[in-house]
């Protein structure tokens, strides 16, 4: 049935839609965004689901750690992801584990997961790291069902460099100050000329890239709001009671999006869709 949902929502034979066109073509849109959220809303429903006493005698952050990878599977399975997809998922849940093991570790303590786990490692239970495989498996999915090309992308190299940077500046703004104000700069700079093509139904729209990046970065931290409010992780802040994640962050998770679209723009099928001009 799945397949058969993506079939229609990939049509692109052209609709006379007369003054109805905004209205469907937004509708459309919608769809195919909750449809590329497949993996973020069922990992999510999870994460809101099982009780913080856990299920069936299994602590919940290992029951959210199988949950997860059978989520995963089943997409691959499925075919709703390709195997070299899947290299890419596992490469954010990589990247993103590190982090949190620096961020919850004594001598930075900026968050911590307070429920105990069999699958936790340095304090950080595995199934975190799907949280940040979920913003790439949304931006793999997007890619298929909105037929997504990019115009005026900058050089590799030089999109590489400041995704670098912006990982790195999540460590060392601990030690030696925060930039991330002045990466933010230098991204616009970089992408200042880039747009994004898609196709909500049957015709090409086209918004700038950086647009994208902010209203990413914008329902990540407004799922890290829900994530805190139910207690999954917490913020040193909100140990007493719960307060609203700081607005920064907001920022922090755009910066972060522009590192995982870096990293989903080098999958061979998905490069071949950007353009880079001479």
């Amino acid at each position: 049935m799945l397949a058969r949902i993506d079939a229609h929502l990939t049509d692109s034979a052209p609709r006379q839609l007369g003054f109805a066109r905004p209205f469907i073509e937004f509708l459309y849109f919608g769809i195919k965004e909750a449809r590329a959220c497949l993996f973020v809303g069922l990992f999510f429903l999870a994460v809101f689901s099982v009780p913080r006493a856990g299920l069936f005698g299994i602590a919940r952050y290992d029951l959210l750690l199988i949950i997860a990878v059978a989520i995963q599977l089943g997409m691959v399975a499925s075919k709703l992801e390709t195997w070299d997809e899947l290299k890419a998922v596992c490469l954010f849940h990589a990247v993103g584990f590190v982090l949190e093991v620096f961020k919850v570790s004594g001598s930075i303590q900026s968050w911590s997961y307070p429920d105990a786990a069999y699958t936790k490692v340095f304090g950080v239970p595995l199934f975190s790291g799907f949280m940040y495989a979920a913003i790439g498996s949304y931006i793999i999915q997007a890619w298929r069902l909105l037929d997504l090309r990019v115009r005026h992308h900058p050089p590799h190299w030089m999109a590489w460099l400041i995704a670098i940077l912006i990982y790195v500046n999540f460590f060392t703004h601990h030690y030696i100050g925060d930039y991330r104000w002045y990466l933010a700069a230098c991204a616009l700079g970089l992408y200042a000329r880039t747009t994004i093509i898609f196709r909500p139904l049957d015709r090409d729209r086209q918004m700038p890239l950086l647009l994208g990046f902010v209203l990413t970065g914008f329902f990540i931290w407004m799922a890290e709001n829900i994530g805190t409010f139910w207690g999954v992780w917490r913020y040193p802040n909100q140990l007493g009671a719960w307060s609203m994640v700081h607005v920064s962050k907001w920022s922090s998770w755009s910066l972060l999006v522009i590192m995982t679209f870096t990293i989903v723009a080098n999958l061979k099928h998905i490069k071949a869709r950007i353009h880079i001009p001479d």
